[in-house]
């Protein structure tokens, strides 16, 4: 009897002891949750505290050229993040009374910080977005006839190699010879040689021109404008594979070699 009374006993401490054992673990489990979660809270500060971070205003999704600084906050595209002060833009801060009314000129992408060298005024937006031309180039337009202007594939963006053919108006011989291997076209737009009082009826390509802005050094725009004097222009339409290069040309001599 007092055998079984201590087996008795022995199982029950047992069943104690896992409980017991259960209990620690819960608490020992819940205080790394805890833990965890200071951990993770304190991380912005301990990073600010250890690399010398500031908070500036950045951009937690796109902001469109021409959107309000204030749209752009009011719709949650604006934020305040920790940036370490070596990465510090010139004019980012953690304020907007310097961008007061002010608008996107580019396109800001996520994570970008704000400064004030991309927002300006709503007058400026068309010139930095809708021909933004190249740095170190110039922008200049050219004249060609529709039915040398590869239809209607020619957009903002593509690049093109400029031909001229010459001499415009005389009888003498006749070459045609690459004038610029490859520019990139930042406008197209649309001029007609019928003046507005004449009848439209029975025009034909050669009766349309069209004005094709691409961006340029000054010495192709040298060119370009000397060019357009001797001879008459036209664009071939070019692709990352087209191989282009200037060479002696075509003329009535080595047309069919």
């Amino acid at each position: 009897m007092a055998r079984t009374e201590q087996h008795g006993e022995r199982e029950g401490f047992e069943v104690d002891r896992r409980r017991l054992l259960l209990v620690v673990a819960a608490v020992i489990a819940a205080l790394g949750v805890a833990l965890v979660f200071v951990y993770a809270r304190g991380a912005d500060s301990r990073a600010a505290d250890k690399y010398d971070a500031v908070e500036v205003l950045t951009a937690s999704q796109e902001i469109q050229p021409g959107e309000s600084l204030d749209d752009a906050i009011d719709s949650g595209k604006v934020k305040l993040t920790y940036v370490a002060e070596a990465q510090l833009l010139d004019g980012a801060t953690d304020e907007t009374d310097k961008l007061d009314g002010d608008v996107a000129l580019v396109t800001i992408y996520p994570g970008e910080q704000l400064v004030p060298i991309k927002f300006g005024g709503e007058d400026e937006v068309k010139a930095a977005s809708v021909l933004p031309i190249p740095k170190g180039k110039l922008a200049i337009s050219i004249s060609v006839e529709d039915d040398a202007r590869v239809g209607e594939f020619i957009q903002a963006g593509a690049e093109v190699a400029i031909i001229i053919t010459r001499p415009k108006d005389s009888n003498d011989p006749i070459e045609s010879r690459i004038l610029l291997e490859r520019v990139t076209v930042l406008a197209d737009g649309l001029k007609t040689n019928i003046d507005s009082g004449d009848d439209e009826e029975g025009i034909t390509d050669a009766d349309i021109e069209r004005l094709i802005t691409v961006a340029v050094t000054q010495r192709e725009a040298e060119k370009v404008r000397f060019a357009e004097r001797a001879g008459d222009l036209s664009i071939g339409l070019l692709n990352d594979a087209s191989k282009v290069e200037r060479d002696g040309g075509v003329t009535l001599e080595n047309l069919f070699k």
